[in-house]
């Protein structure tokens, strides 16, 4: 089975000052490994449109994003949109376009089409922005995007999102808490950054906090407990996924000890409720990972069991 790989060179245009880990590299990285790995072959490649005006005010104020249009920088020059280290540079909000696009892109491909399963190597992230707000290396909230695109452009009734980034989907959480059309579980390190989720209570939200040095199997062990059994029982028509890899033993961002037989066991219980309940229809979308190497391997890991027959 091959997926559709989906990406734009655009989402390289977004940067920020030299040094910081949310670096165009990233998606370099991914590709070197798709062609050293050999799994090129299975993969469509399709180029990520811009998002339209109305897809994005499906999930943000209209105030933040006339707020990004207006205060777009100019040429070597950057703003914050959190007044730290999410930067927002010339071509941010272009990038940004391009990223939230091909998470509709992929919705649209695997609902329309026999393959089903998508992969969107885009960037800037987006699981830390909310309606009217930008942190955590994000501008847009991709997945929520693509969520609300799904529901409301293809009439589906149910979406599953499950979030395995290191740092809490705050961003996902804040938009989608309380909308029974939607599942959320959200697999983090805590406490850390941003420091949400622990406390959550809502029948829609599934928040799975675990502390530093968490390995492989005690994750493997709480998504097992938790989040598996909520998706079997929501039954969705489309599962989307927030892959972030920045839990890798490599990665330096924070201090979980996953290797890449964790993201491939991810991958393969989620992708199985996909194909009990919706016919395999997944989508899934870069959040974190910022060890280049390690981002790259895990990303190959992922994609292997999504073109598995």
């Amino acid at each position: 089975m091959k997926t559709f790989f989906i990406s734009h060179p655009e989402c390289l245009a977004h940067r920020a000052p030299s040094g910081h880990p949310e670096c165009p590299e990233r998606l370099d990285a991914i590709d070197d490994q798709l062609i050293a790995s050999g799994i090129e072959p299975w993969l469509r490649h399709r180029e990520a449109p811009l998002a339209t005006r109305e897809q994005v005010l499906r999930v943000h104020d209209a105030a933040y994003l006339e707020a990004l249009e207006e205060g777009l920088p100019g040429p070597g020059q950057w703003a914050t949109l959190d007044g730290g280290d999410t930067y927002y540079g010339e071509h941010s909000l272009q990038a940004a376009h391009r990223a939230a696009g091909g998470v509709i892109l992929g919705v649209d491909l695997v609902l329309e089409n026999s393959t089903h399963t998508a992969f969107c190597s885009v960037r800037p992230p987006g699981h830390h922005a909310g309606r009217d707000y930008g942190m955590g290396f994000c501008v847009f909230n991709n997945v929520a995007i693509g969520v609300m695109h799904a529901l409301e452009q293809h009439g589906l009734s149910r979406v599953a999102i499950v979030d395995f980034d290191v740092h809490h989907g705050n961003g996902t959480e804040d938009i989608v808490r309380g909308d029974p059309r939607v599942l959320f579980c959200s697999s983090f390190q805590h406490p850390f950054y941003p420091n949400t989720g622990a406390d959550t209570q809502s029948d829609n939200v599934i928040n799975m906090p675990l502390p530093r040095d968490t390995d492989g199997a005690a994750l493997r062990a709480v998504v097992a407990e938790k989040c598996l059994p909520a998706l079997e029982a929501f039954d969705p028509d489309l599962v989307m996924v927030s892959a972030g890899f920045d839990g890798h033993l490599e990665d330096e961002m924070a201090n979980f000890r996953l290797v890449e037989a964790d993201y491939e066991w991810l991958t393969r219980e989620i992708h199985g409720i996909a194909k009990r309940h919706c016919e395999g229809r997944l989508v899934s979308v870069l959040e974190g990972g910022y060890d280049l190497s390690a981002l790259g391997r895990s990303v190959v890991a992922h994609l292997k069991v999504l073109t598995e027959e």
